[in-house]
């Protein structure tokens, strides 16, 4: 061997902007959570100290808190794998879409519904687990003319009938969306 020394080589560290970016990636995420309601966050199963931290920074009135909180929250996210929390908001995201979907395939249904007896044989094809009595029975209630209050009190109850039954769909267009997170 010639007397040359091999230095083991270092891992390259990222460069400044590069961190710079990471940072800015990962403040944005915490403002992310902090946008979201409090049962949302709960939900997510976040690290104990950062949930205290967005529960507080929900609590919070004043504008100046609310700035020390969000450094602060930023603080703690450092600290964080961010990578199951962008998942976990993610999925989140995705959840409120097929909610929102399975929403607007019920009020069309229910808009259907109301305006022909055909709709009611198309919803049964498509539906064949459905309480067709039942059905016909909140479609008959929502088309009878009365006082205002009880038609918009049936309506309602046939497009939450809709709504599950969209929901528990066969064709998977209500595939992994909770009833329980409806308003």
């Amino acid at each position: 061997m010639s007397g040359e020394r091999v230095e083991p080589e270092e891992p390259e560290r990222p460069s400044k902007s590069r961190r710079k970016q990471e940072m800015l990636d990962i403040q944005a995420l915490g403002e992310k959570l902090a946008a979201l309601r409090e049962d949302q966050l709960v939900g997510l199963k976040l690290p104990e100290n950062l949930l205290d931290a967005l529960l507080e920074y929900h609590r919070t009135p004043t504008h100046g808190g609310r700035r020390r909180q969000r450094q602060y929250i930023g603080k703690l996210m450092r600290g964080v794998e961010a990578e199951p929390i962008r998942a976990a908001l993610t999925a989140l995201t995705h959840d409120r879409r097929e909610d929102t979907a399975a929403l607007h395939q019920a009020e069309e249904w229910r808009a259907r519904l109301l305006e022909s007896d055909e709709a009611l044989d198309e919803f049964a094809a498509l539906h064949p687990d459905t309480d067709l009595r039942r059905l016909r029975s909140l479609t008959g209630v929502a088309r009878t003319p009365g006082p205002e209050a009880t038609v918009r009190r049936a309506r309602r109850e046939l497009f939450r009938f809709l709504r599950a039954q969209v929901v528990a769909a066969p064709d998977g267009s209500g595939e992994g969306v909770d009833p329980r997170h409806w308003p």
